[in-house]
């Protein structure tokens, strides 16, 4: 099962600084039939104007993954621990019993990102925050594991929940895969490009839902970069 969800079709706000679309319901918006895809709760596509962004506030019990489409956003969280992502890289935000943080894009561009909440196998553990950067050559042409609740991934941030989040760069033309264990979910959204997903054709910004499918095979009809998450 593939169902794309168009752009144009999200929920979404304007609040002047920031321009955000909504995947799932938040906030203001509600859609009875959007509100999760398993496990992933929130995929929030935001552009924060420059020198502005979201003051400090609170969080408990999500794994929360930031995704930088193009410029850079910086963090700061109560636990004293900040630091600046740029764009391809991710940061990760276990919320736990609970943490304060702001994200404000300090840069003289507009910052948009990918903001993904996940909900935890656990509650009640201790806050965290990490970032890092990734080299972008490692993912053309397949997916490299960015986030992940699975030891085996030995060089992904770490994230206390059943999923991964995997990145790729398809060049027009060529394609990548991923495997899809039985029962489990995924979520995908290209950042930039257009791009079929097993012959279902979907553009930038769309989200594509799937279920039941083996293999995902992207095949980019133009340069594309694709974020997917696999979910319980």
């Amino acid at each position: 099962m593939i169902d794309v969800r168009p752009f144009e079709q999200l929920g979404g706000a304007h609040h002047g600084w920031l321009n955000a679309r909504h995947h799932f319901s938040f906030a203001e918006y509600y859609d009875a039939e959007r509100m999760n895809w398993g496990r992933l709760r929130v995929w929030n596509d935001d552009e924060i104007a420059p020198h502005s962004g979201f003051p400090p506030h609170p969080h408990r019990d999500m794994e929360i993954i930031t995704y930088v489409r193009e410029g850079a956003i910086t963090h700061r969280d109560n636990l004293g621990n900040q630091g600046r992502t740029e764009a391809g890289d991710v940061q990760v935000m276990s919320a736990g019993t609970g943490i304060a943080h702001s994200e404000y894009n300090l840069e003289d561009e507009t910052t948009k990102i990918f903001q993904i909440w996940i909900q935890p196998n656990q509650a009640g553990l201790p806050p965290s925050w990490g970032a890092k950067p990734f080299p972008k050559g490692d993912r053309a042409g397949a997916f490299v594991t960015l986030a992940s609740g699975y030891e085996e991934d030995v060089d992904a941030l770490r994230i206390r929940t059943d999923a991964r989040l995997v990145a790729a760069t398809v060049k027009t033309g060529q394609s990548a895969e991923y495997s899809l264990q039985a029962a489990r979910k995924a979520y995908l959204v290209g950042a930039t490009g257009s791009f079929t997903v097993n012959g279902v054709a979907a553009k930038a910004r769309d989200g594509v839902a799937i279920a039941d499918e083996a293999l995902i095979r992207i095949e980019a009809t133009e340069d594309s970069e694709i974020v997917l998450v696999d979910v319980a």
